[in-house]
Formats: C-alpha cells, sequence, structure tokens
C-alpha cells in the first residue's frame, strides 16, 4: 500500500493511493485518523486495507498532500552514512553510527515551502530514503528489524550548515521549521521489496545534483533499528531518516546552496517524488502570523 496523509475542508485524513485516485479510509472508518502515525500508534494498520475497499475515491491530482506522519513522536537521522558522501565530505568512515535529532515541528508534505532563515543563508539540501517505525520495540536484532518498519518514504534532511558546524550534536542546524520535508507517502515494505537497492535523485531546479543508490549505504535501515533500540523504545510513527548520498551542495566547488525560487525534487525508485519549493522565511513566522 501507499499511504498518504491529505488535508480536507475538515482536518487531515489517510489515504490509499491507488492509481490516479486517493481512498479516503478516514472517511470510511472515522477511527483511521487523521494520519498515518496516529494509526500507527491505534494499532489499527492492519484494517486500512478493508476501509480502502469501501472507501470513498478522490482524484489524486485534486488533493494536498501533508507529512504522512505529523507529528512523529521522534524524528532522527544519520550522518555520513554513503560511503560516497563520506569520501566527498574529507571525512573518516565512522567507526559507530552517528545520529542526531530533527525537531518534528521541522516537518512539513509534499508541496509546502522550504524556509531559507532570517538567521542564515547557508542552507542545503539532503535526499534521503527514511522509514516508518510501525511498533514499539526495544532490543531488536538486525534480523527480526524488518517486523518494526511499516514503511519507507522521502525525507529531505535540509541542512543550515553554519549552525550545523557550530556543535558537535547538529541538532539546531538540522532542525529550522520547514527544514523536515517528508513524503509523498509512505510505501509499505511488502510493496517496495529491498530498501537497499533503490536508486535516489535529486534535483535542484531540474538540474540533477544527486544520483546515487541505497546499496552504498554504511549501515542499513536494519542495522539502525538494531543500533537504536539498543538505547531507547522505539514508537509508532518515529520517522528515521538513513542519510544522504554524494552531491550535497555544500561539497561542491565553489558551494552551490539553496535560495529563494528554488525547486528542489527528490525521487526513490518504488516511492515516488518529493518536490518543495524555497522561500525566503516571511515575516510574522516569530508571532505564528506567517
Amino acid at each position: 500500500m501507499r499511504l498518504a496523509t491529505f488535508s480536507t475542508g475538515d482536518g487531515h485524513h489517510l489515504g490509499v493511493v491507488q492509481g490516479d485516485e486517493v481512498a479516503d479510509v478516514t472517511a470510511a472508518d472515522g477511527r483511521l485518523g487523521p494520519d498515518l502515525g496516529a494509526v500507527l500508534q491505534a494499532g489499527l494498520l492492519a484494517e486500512v486495507a478493508g476501509a480502502a475497499v469501501r472507501a470513498p475515491r478522490l482524484p489524486r491530482a485534486g488533493i494536498a498532500l501533508a507529512a504522512p506522519v505529523l507529528r512523529p513522536p521522534k524524528f532522527l537521522a544519520i550522518g555520513l552514512n554513503y560511503a560516497k558522501h563520506v569520501e566527498e565530505s574529507g571525512a573518516e568512515v565512522p567507526a559507530h553510527q552517528l545520529w542526531f535529532n530533527k525537531q518534528s515541528t521541522c516537518v512539513i508534505g509534499s508541496g509546502a515551502p522550504v524556509h531559507v532563515p532570517k538567521a542564515s543563508s547557508v542552507v542545503d539540501y539532503e535526499g534521503e530514503l527514511a522509514f516508518v517505525v510501525g511498533r514499539r520495540c526495544r532490543h531488536v536484532p538486525a534480523g527480526r528489524a524488518p517486523e518494526a518498519i511499516a514503511g519507507y518514504t522521502i525525507c529531505n534532511d535540509v541542512s543550515v550548515r553554519d549552525w550545523q558546524f557550530r556543535t558537535p550534536t547538529m541538532t539546531m542546524g538540522k532542525s529550522f521549521d520547514t527544514h523536515g520535508p517528508l513524503g509523498p507517502w509512505v510505501v509499505t515494505p511488502d510493496e517496495l521489496g529491498d530498501p537497499h537497492r533503490l536508486g535516489l535523485r535529486t534535483w535542484v531546479n531540474g538540474e540533477l545534483r544527486q544520483d546515487g543508490c541505497t546499496d552504498d549505504l554504511i549501515y542499513n535501515c536494519f542495522d539502525m533499528v538494531e543500533h537504536l533500540s539498543t538505547a531507547f523504545t522505539l514508537e509508532p510513527g518515529d520517522v528515521i531518516s538513513t542519510g544522504t548520498p554524494a552531491g550535497v551542495g555544500i561539497a561542491m566547488k565553489p558551494p552551490r546552496l539553496l535560495k529563494s525560487g528554488d525547486l528542489v525534487r527528490i525521487e526513490i525508485e518504488g516511492i515516488g517524488a518529493l518536490e518543495n519549493p524555497v522561500i525566503d522565511e516571511p515575516d510574522g513566522t516569530a508571532t505564528g502570523e506567517g
């Protein structure tokens, strides 16, 4: 299944994407909403397929997509996890997984604008495969990690590089509002197949910047589940972003960073495309008016 969260006149609904249509499963069963995160937390994912059969259909072109998980309990991302990206960064291959936190308030959906913040213009893209945790779990061995994953999506780990490099935790530079685009939907593992053989490409204004494959991951998705669950409980709706391939703007000579008017498009084989325009941070965001 392809599970999408979309905006309606009465809030958000969960839908199943079927070709050019979306089955509104929240309309069919009010328990199944408003987003995938809530459905996972309620333990109702198994009910979605049945609800999709009787759900009203909407034209996909007419709906406004939101992030599949509107407010993840945790939003975690790994650094330096593609061999070729490590090489372009001039870094050493990490001896251990390097994790940082993205605040869940940075999440937006496909089509929503990414802000160049008032605090910095050093803004970069990072196209990434992400996965959504499907069940509460701890101490999960890599061999059983697929059981903990509800599905896969695309993340743009937007990074404010000067803020990122100020501290080793990187959280401030990774968590500006609007800097966590997710989408366009979540594809369940049975439909996607092997997550470690997927082409990943990023374009800025139609120019190909990243052209990688998830077979270049240093630590794969299942390694990540094992590592993270050693320390803390993973919860339904947690979003885990798996790192970016080579081709980021900061590594180019000279650097090629994002600016207002740009359009970033990230495609991952078997999932789809996440596309976001870039604008200057509007006035009024400090007071909630923007």
